[in-house]
């Protein structure tokens, strides 16, 4: 189809825009058919090179055939031919059916250019077209620190650019149809008819509306809702203090902060992007490595990567990881794991406490001792009641004296010989149990010859303190939610890295485990002392009222300045019941609602235990669109995930569901806090707190719609 065919297919009806709208949408419009133009006849030319292959292989061939007097002639065309060639070819081009997110017009001097950020750069001066990259481009740089109407001075290469910001528009381009404009406080949005609406519509939508999304009881209208237009590309939406971070250096660690929906994946894998653009030979797609604590968030970073053209860069959960590293240190596979460790001993595992005292104990440096040596110095020290009492000691009250215990109890069963080890000799028609099982399993004897999870890191933390690491190293290192990665995990993943090229990303509002020291300390950990940092202090994800009510939850652990939030929403509604099963009932019946409603919508009732979520999942087990979403299963499609804490952190949905906001699910500790506060951060447009029974402390002082 021609580009002019298509503008006559898709031309906009603007009768309910004032003419400065109009004007808007017009000029928009002859931008992206300018675009699409040019590129069109750029891949015309493309086609036609064929033709000049197969001429250019004549004329070679003419050349070994003709005689000297001819030879400056034939040159001469093949000179021509493959000039012809090289003003065709060009890297890849835009995609015309999206082929920019954002439109920059600058005045220098007398000069005025228009500019179309996207993910490819594509030039054709002649129709005055300038489509350039995001991630390279200098230009890029004046769309993320200035506004329109704003003056600007740039140092590009070779020289000062100063003049003024005439145009900066977010746009959304869908199928080669322009389908929304931002700019500034002004969005217009095409709707399903092809007309255009202005801001006020979208606003009233986003809102939930007088009387609908708003009001207590409903779940009310989000990003799910029939004709709502496309959302704007991430990348165009980088604010200034996001653009800087991402344009830090390379070669200098950067920690990023910030509250729950700042950003903070956004800019360390964007800056993962600029990175591994610039330098592609430094840092090859498989030498990059992003880290992330869980399953969910590992899959949301892998898909935010493929639009940023590192599809194929590895992002891994810490597990995954702790597992291959293990696997490249030993030369074999982890042994059995123990699913199930005590949460005491999982936390005295993981505390900085023990990563002090082992890292002062004395080694033998530059010798490796073997696996076997390793896990039985291992087991020694978890069975030293003096050793665990130190840590207990050095952890100052956050670790309980009832861990040392614990420890000593479960490591011991763990050191224990399998039972099959010791009835090797007996006849094994006479150990068959009447149901069939392993002999051991459902008993205490279940655990003997196991390790947990949470020694991987231990051992190859003692491997790397005495010999180092060996194997292939990390070009640019990402750590997502860092302030649940233990000291040991930051120490073996920074012993790993080529040079300093590192990204920490994290909140400590949002630790649910006892891992978190500071970050200094994490920093040290990985070796990235005096990392630049930077303080994300807007949260995008979520609206005012819930921003509020999260801070509130925070009570005495929230940051002494709170975050600025960036738009106004829906208020957060507080359900009481008498029992678990009135509220059971009543979110059934709510959800089927939404999901009849809206089935393009996203939400998530997120339990504080996994058992919850399988009680609620059973309610809703009719609804093809309900799923149970443990151990960060997601599949980021439209419909209910029932989940629990653990397995959304770093996530967001339209809606979230809080079903137990009870005392006895959250009482009033700082841990509870925090995974509570976790839980109702998900909510990009709307949260539910509902109480069956008695209402957890925390809602005190909390104010709901």
């Amino acid at each position: 189809m021609s580009p002019n065919r298509t503008e006559r297919a898709v031309a906009p009806e603007v009768a309910d825009l004032s003419a400065a709208e109009r004007a808007l949408v017009a000029e928009e419009e002859a931008v992206l058919a300018a675009v699409q133009r040019a590129l069109a006849e750029r891949r015309a030319a493309l086609r036609g090179e064929g033709d000049l292959v197969s001429r250019l292989r004549e004329l070679r061939d003419e050349a070994l055939e003709s005689m000297p007097k001819d030879l400056p002639t034939v040159f001469q065309e093949m000179g021509l031919v493959r000039a012809v060639m090289e003003r065709t070819r060009g890297g890849a081009l835009p995609d015309p059916a999206a082929p920019y997110f954002a439109h920059l017009r600058v005045r220098e001097g007398g000069e005025v250019r228009d500019y179309c950020l996207g993910r490819h750069t594509f030039v054709d001066r002649a129709a005055g077209v300038r489509v350039v990259d995001w991630r390279f481009a200098p230009v890029a740089g004046i769309f993320y620190r200035y506004r329109e109407g704003e003056e600007f001075e740039e140092a590009f290469p070779g020289r000062i650019s100063a003049g003024v910001v005439e145009a900066r528009r977010v746009v959304v381009v869908e199928r080669g149809v322009l389908v929304r404009i931002s700019a500034g406080a002004r969005a217009l949005s095409r709707r399903a008819d092809g007309r255009w609406r202005s801001a006020a519509a979208e606003i009233a939508a986003l809102a939930g509306g007088e009387g609908t999304a708003a009001r207590a009881g409903a779940l009310g209208t989000g990003a799910g809702v029939h004709g709502r237009a496309a959302a704007p590309e991430l990348t165009a939406l980088l604010d200034p203090e996001q653009f800087e971070a991402i344009a830090s250096p390379a070669d200098r660690p950067l920690l990023v902060l910030g509250s729950a929906g700042s950003g903070k994946t956004t800019v360390a894998l964007h800056r993962l992007a600029r990175i591994a653009f610039e330098d592609p030979r430094r840092f090859p797609p498989g030498r990059l490595q992003v880290v992330v604590p869980e399953v969910g968030l590992a899959r949301l970073a892998a898909r935010l990567l493929e639009p940023l053209g590192l599809e194929k860069a590895p992002v891994r959960t810490l597990d995954a990881w702790s597992r291959g590293a293990f696997q490249s240190a030993f030369g074999a596979p982890p042994p059995r794991l123990y699913p199930d460790t005590p949460p005491l001993v999982a936390r005295l595992k993981r505390h900085p406490a023990l990563f002090e005292l082992l890292r002062r104990r004395p080694h033998l440096a530059r010798e490796k001792p073997p696996l076997l040596r390793l896990r039985r110095e291992l087991g020694d020290l978890l069975v030293d009641r003096a050793f665990l009492e130190g840590v207990v000691r050095a952890a100052a009250g956050d670790l309980p004296t009832t861990a040392i215990e614990e420890t000593i109890r479960h490591t011991r069963l763990q050191l224990a010989p399998p039972s099959d080890d010791l009835l090797a000799g007996v006849d094994p028609d006479r150990r068959e149990t009447l149901d069939g099982k392993p002999i051991d399993e459902d008993t205490p004897a279940a655990v003997s010859g196991t390790l947990d999870p949470e020694d991987l890191p231990l051992l190859l933390f003692l491997s790397a303190l005495r010999a180092g690491v060996s194997g292939k190293r990390t070009a640019h290192l990402v750590v997502d939610e860092a302030e649940d990665v233990s000291l040991f995990e930051l120490y073996v993943l920074g012993r790993h890295l080529a040079g300093r090229s590192a990204t920490l990303a994290g909140d400590e509002s949002q630790q649910t485990f006892s891992s978190y020291a500071g970050w200094p300390q994490a920093l040290a950990a990985l070796g990235a002392e005096g990392a630049a940092t930077v303080r994300l202090e807007t949260t995008y994800r979520c609206p005012r009222p819930i921003a509020e009510v999260a801070r509130a939850i925070l009570g005495p652990l929230a940051p002494a300045a709170p975050p600025r939030a960036g738009r106004d929403g829906a208020p957060v509604s507080r359900l009481d019941f008498p029992t678990e099963a009135h509220a059971h009932l009543f979110l059934a019946g709510a959800l089927r609602d939404l999901l009849e409603r809206e089935p393009r919508a996203s939400a998530a009732v997120i339990c504080h235990a996994p058992e919850v979520a399988r009680g609620i999942h059973r309610l809703l087990a009719d609804l093809p669109e309900a799923r149970l979403a443990l151990d960060g299963k997601l599949t980021f499609r439209p419909g209910v995930d029932v989940t629990d804490v653990a397995s959304v952190k770093g996530l967001e949905f339209d809606y979230v569901v809080v079903p137990d906001v009870t005392a006895r699910a959250y009482p009033d500790a700082d841990e509870a806090r925090r995974r509570l506060h976790v839980a109702v951060t998900r909510a990009a447009h709307q949260l539910w707190l509902v109480v069956p029974g008695t209402p957890s402390p925390l809602l005190r002082g909390v104010r709901t719609g």
